[in-house]
């Protein structure tokens, strides 16, 4: 079992930046892990994920303003959001995976991902 926390997220004005952090606990070994949102009325997409040598995916909607990073030896994972706009609007969430990083469409993969944090909310006004 692997527990994770997310933690970071708030209210911002468009164009602002914005650090969500994941910590995971428990049985530790995850291979994928990634950030996944969801608005109001939306399904959860797929984010960023990263693997265990580092890389990455990113959706095309935030490639170039997003970074995703990780520390295995932590097991810790962070979302780095720039030059948010108000579409950006959701809850985040954490997830992560024993087996590969697969993707959909470009995204990662919602369904491949078998652990998942509770979220955290992520505002940007306009």
């Amino acid at each position: 079992q692997v527990q994770l926390m997310e933690s970071g997220g708030g209210s911002v004005q468009a164009g602002g930046s914005l650090r969500l952090s994941c910590a995971a606990s428990g049985s530790t070994y995850t291979n994928c892990m990634g950030w996944f949102r969801q608005a109001p009325g939306k399904e959860r997409e797929g984010v960023a994920a990263i693997d265990r040598i580092g890389s990455t995916i990113y959706a095309d909607s935030v490639k170039g303003r997003f970074t995703i990073s990780k520390d295995n030896a932590k097991n810790s994972l962070v979302l780095q959001m720039n030059s948010l706009k108000p579409e950006d609007t959701a809850m985040y969430y954490c997830a992560a995976s024993g087996d590969y990083c697969y993707t959909r469409n470009g995204r990662p993969y919602a369904p491949a991902f078998g652990y998942w944090g509770q979220g955290t909310q992520v505002t940007v006004s306009s």
